[in-house]
């Protein structure tokens, strides 16, 4: 009874499927928030088509929502569009994350933009290492709801790069907001697995199941419905996982790996199925679950994606127990290391196991050269344990990572380093060995410090809360216009070129100024590099910030120089992008202590 009642109900997905399929070129199109007129018009003709009207009762009474996982009651009545109708229409609705009034920019921020220009220079900032800074700021830039460029550039085509950065730039969290919050798992699939794989890594199946319990689509690629499928099994909805395994086998579907694995997960066989498929991290993973005896051991071929998984996982445990004679597998968990993927203590307490001779730990820095890397490696990092000695430490650090570094491995001695050098005072580092030291130092950061005025320096003064909002514009103008008199008796004091861009973004916002201060300081209009200039002409406001970022790259906002921070507010300042400079001004204007 049970096999005919799931039979009866295949048959009946298999009938609505058909039904759906021929009706669904008759529902809304997705709705275009910043076109309310157009989606009245719309709404307006499903009322008058008793066609559709009458679809949409069918769906709601003959469906159950569950079935493909996706769909809640109180979405029903949403309309589902197919996804080649979505790259076929020649309009598709505005996808973002952000209003652009909150951030003082329009919907119209990239019309004027040119594509080929945008995707060389979003190629540009892919190959940096950009920091923290410039990715917020072209997080928001691309994460606007606004319209895309209308030159040499499709509207998909525009959404696939904003994909392509989310992927290599951005965090989990934001990407599945902006996954979820436009419903475009179907749209954009690479995205959507790229969020999937990477919580199967860090072993958080949970996390990568919620993807599908917070979408509304039906969906359409096969690796995401396949994850899908062992999602529904996980939340002890098997019905419904093999009803939807059945109607994808009616339309062609067919992996015998993936079958066996679910076959198992269903508790329709006890054998176990031992193959081990490493083509991705969901059917690795798929092993490991449908396995208890589970045993994988990783190489220097294995993938970063599959080491990340089992680091995780805890099943790398084995690697505790190697023999310091097995130098390639030694090699191996260097590699992974570097990649992140195995703790950097575990290699060091490898590298301690070595045995070395007096007369090698006397004389590391010309033996370490006789051994093989791993095994120089391992030498210089005793030494360095056994040294007492301040500056020949220093030395033998800077060695140890220079070997790293000359392997490509140079982050698996990363950490370790910082612990090291922490433990310095950096006073007494000669000058030959300050630039290793702070390139590889962690630098507290200028944020985690507290804001101390001094009122004896304009951009350092109270004044700058204006930036924050606690200033009205009448105070702010006389407190200001007294702070200068103040300088012009003072013979002694100069504007600083932040004292400069102080009372420029003043000035931008409207800010009264006493035009007898204006011999007080000389502004070069030419500061601002040509094509950013242009840009802000022709209202290329994406491109600008794009520019903007790209000139800010690795460096973080407050250790930039002067010159340059005073071109790039000037920039915000003609763009009237009032957010985002505030910000940086509250970063870099104040004495932080």
């Amino acid at each position: 009874m049970k096999i005919l009642k799931l039979l009866n109900k295949k048959n009946f997905l298999i009938l609505f499927f058909l039904f759906f399929t021929s009706i669904v070129s008759a529902e809304e199109k997705p709705v275009d928030i910043w076109n309310i007129d157009k989606k009245k018009i719309e709404e307006k003709n499903i009322t008058n088509n008793p066609e559709i009207s009458n679809g949409e009762n069918i769906l709601q009474e003959s469906i159950e929502p569950s079935v493909f996982g996706m769909q809640n009651q109180n979405q029903n009545q949403k309309s589902i569009i197919n996804l080649d109708e979505k790259f076929d229409t020649k309009e598709i609705k505005i996808i973002g994350l952000y209003d652009p009034e909150d951030y003082g920019l329009n919907v119209d921020m990239w019309a004027n933009s040119d594509g080929d220009q945008l995707e060389n220079l979003l190629t540009k900032l892919n190959k940096m290492d950009l920091s923290n800074d410039a990715i917020e700021i072209i997080n928001t830039s691309l994460l606007i709801n606004a319209h895309s460029p209308k030159k040499n550039i499709s509207d998909n085509e525009f959404l696939k790069l904003k994909s392509d950065w989310l992927i290599k730039n951005s965090k989990l969290d934001l990407i599945e907001e902006y996954l979820i919050q436009n419903q475009i798992i179907n749209l954009h699939p690479e995205l959507t697995k790229h969020l999937v794989d990477e919580h199967l890594s860090n072993s958080k199946i949970d996390k990568a199941c919620s993807v599908f319990s917070k979408n509304n689509e039906l969906i359409t690629d096969e690796y995401l419905s396949k994850f899908n499928i062992y999602c529904l099994i996980k939340n002890n909805k098997r019905e419904e996982a093999q009803l939807i395994l059945d109607l994808k086998k009616e339309t062609g579907f067919k992996d015998e790996y993936f079958e066996k694995k679910i076959n198992y997960l269903l508790k329709y066989t006890k054998k176990i199925d031992d193959s081990v498929s490493e083509k991705s991290i969901f059917d690795f993973y798929l092993a490991h679950q449908t396995n208890p005896n589970f045993n994988f051991e990783p190489n220097d071929k294995t993938k970063k994606i599959i080491w990340k998984y089992l680091s995780s996982a805890n099943l790398l445990g084995s690697f505790k127990q190697i023999d310091v004679s097995e130098i390639e597998k030694i090699g191996t968990i260097e590699k992974a290391v570097h990649d992140k993927n195995y703790p950097e203590k575990e290699l060091f307490n490898l590298y301690k196991r070595f045995q070395f001779n007096f007369n090698q730990l006397l004389n590391a820095q010309n033996e370490y050269k006789k051994l093989s890397k791993i095994e120089g490696r391992a030498l210089i990092y005793q030494k360095i344990l056994l040294e007492s000695e301040m500056v020949e430490k220093l030395k033998l650090l800077k060695v140890l990572k220079n070997s790293f570094k000359d392997d490509d491995l140079d982050k698996a001695f990363d950490l370790e380093l910082k612990i090291f050098l922490e433990k310095i005072n950096p006073v007494d580092i000669p000058d030959n060995l300050t630039s290793f030291y702070y390139t590889n130092i962690q630098i507290e950061k200028d944020e985690d410090k507290k804001i101390k005025f001094n009122n004896d320096i304009m951009h350092q003064s109270k004044l700058i809360n204006y930036f924050n909002g606690d200033y009205a514009s009448s105070k702010i103008s006389k407190d200001t216009n007294n702070f200068l008199k103040k300088i012009k008796k003072n013979k002694k004091y100069f504007l600083s070129k932040k004292d400069i861009i102080f009372l420029e973004s003043l000035r931008y916002d409207g800010i009264e100024i006493s035009e007898k201060y204006n011999d007080l300081y000389q502004i070069d209009e030419n500061e601002i590099p040509t094509d950013i200039q242009i840009m802000i002409n022709n209202s290329e406001t994406g491109l600008a910030l794009l520019r903007i970022a790209e000139v800010i790259g690795q460096d973080e906002i407050d250790r930039i120089d002067e010159d340059t921070i005073y071109f790039i507010i000037t920039a915000l300042n003609k763009l009237n992008i009032d957010w985002m400079r505030n910000k940086i001004l509250l970063k870099v204007l104040p004495l932080k202590v």
